[in-house]
């Protein structure tokens, strides 16, 4: 009797663990697309550069951000599964017009220049592969629209988290790279800060395109879009959680990478396609085509999310009808937008002669500027109990968000008006 009850009591506990590994995979989605969608073309870039020209001494950078990449995008999902609406639509009922369409037009700007940036990865991921990016570029475009427009809200959130977990191959480039490990946890340990224009222009541009404003946007709508209840929450927030981590994991090896190999050696690139190039002499040709694998994978995610974000921010912002399972006919300025979004920079990144470098470092340092303004919108609503009811922020999230927004003020700024004193 007891061993057949023991047997029950085994295959019931079985049952349970199955089904909460069924809610979590479930919920994998939101959290893990947006905090891997910001190591996209540029992101890439920023920490190759920061690798290769500070070595490990801001790898303590990465470590500060990601507990606050984790809580503010819980911060903006957790809006959007108790309000049910996105942040640009909230932002619009709560604040005046002027406001909205400040941060809208700022919005659109920024994105326009991110999502050249990734049309530019895949070009330069594609050189690595000697594929020419006038072939490759324009298939990405149309294979990324015709999954976006074309497809369902689970099909494309898959191909999405497939294309993130790809950015493990940075992983095996930074241990073949044989890094310095008691540097490198001393660069973690103890904070390196350097005020002058590069530094702090690094370091916004290493913030802004970690902690987007964008992927705030797009975390928010992507919990409506799916239809995210309150009961099932909580595994949201640990995937998010989960999705912060494995991005800094991602950002960690990469900076191992080149501080390993290129910064002792005096060698300072300005781009993931320089990177690979020379990781070459270090680590063989394995390094080139792990650089490319990643780099290639991690644009085509961010050129499939960045014109969907913009698109959700500008329906929910006028009232426009919005989501991935409508039609082009139910939803004509939605699907519209991720179609201009989508060709227009794919073409502009094919210019011959694009400062490419000096468009992601530009627009990811737009980015960290107008983080602030997105981040003070979302600390108001969600402190709001007529907006959030019981679900409103404890203190400990707001220290550190509020903690986090003054400084990002501070160092954008520094950087503003560093030119008036140089």
């Amino acid at each position: 009797m007891a061993r057949a009850s023991r047997r029950v009591s085994l295959r019931l506990a079985g049952r349970v663990g199955r089904s909460r590994l069924l809610v979590i995979l479930a919920m994998m989605g939101p959290g893990f697309i947006a905090a891997n969608a910001g190591n996209d073309a540029g992101g890439i870039t920023t920490w190759s550069v920061i690798g290769s020209r500070y070595g490990y001494s801001m790898i303590w950078l990465l470590v500060a951000i990601t507990p606050i990449l984790a809580v503010v995008q819980e911060m903006n999902a957790r809006v959007g599964v108790v309000t049910g609406r996105g942040l640009a639509g909230l932002i619009r009922e709560n604040f005046s017009l002027k406001v909205t369409a400040l941060a809208i037009l700022a919005t659109l700007i920024a994105n326009f220049g991110t999502t050249v940036a990734e049309f530019s990865g895949v070009a330069a991921a594609s050189s690595l592969f000697h594929v020419p990016s006038y072939v490759a570029v324009p298939v990405v475009a149309v294979t990324v629209w015709l999954l976006v427009t074309r497809g369902s809200y689970r099909k494309v959130e898959r191909v999405l988290l497939a294309l993130g977990f790809v950015l493990l191959t940075y992983v095996v480039s930074g241990v073949m790279a044989g890094p310095d490990w008691e540097a490198a946890v001393h660069g973690a340990t103890r904070p390196y800060i350097a005020w002058d224009t590069i530094w702090v222009f690094t370091a916004v541009a290493a913030v802004g395109t970690t902690l987007t404003p964008w992927g705030q946007f797009f975390i928010q709508a992507a919990v409506v879009d799916k239809r995210v209840p309150w009961k099932r929450f909580a595994y949201t927030k640990y995937e998010i959680y989960a999705g912060s981590v494995f991005m800094a994991l991602i950002d960690f090896f990469i900076v191992l990478a080149c501080a390993a190999t290129l910064y002792g050696d005096g060698v300072v690139v300005h781009s993931a396609e320089e990177a690979a190039m020379a990781l070459v002499p270090f680590l063989g040709a394995a390094a080139r085509y792990l650089f490319g694998i990643g780099l290639l994978s991690v644009s085509v995610l961010a050129a499939g999310v960045l014109p969907l974000a913009t698109a959700y921010v500008v329906c929910e912002a006028f009232g426009f009808e919005s989501g991935l399972d409508h039609t082009f006919r139910e939803a004509p300025v939605f699907n519209g937008l991720i179609t201009f979004l989508m060709f227009v920079p794919a073409a502009v990144a094919m210019i011959p002669g694009l400062p490419l470098v000096d468009v992601i470092l530009v627009a990811q340092s737009l980015n960290g500027v107008l983080l602030p303004l997105i981040l003070v919108f979302t600390l108001l609503m969600i402190n709001d109990p007529r907006i959030m009811g019981e679900h409103t922020n404890g203190r400990v999230r707001n220290v550190i968000a509020w903690g986090f927004t003054a400084t990002l003020v501070v160092l954008s700024a520094v950087l503003l008006l560093s030119p008036l004193f140089t």
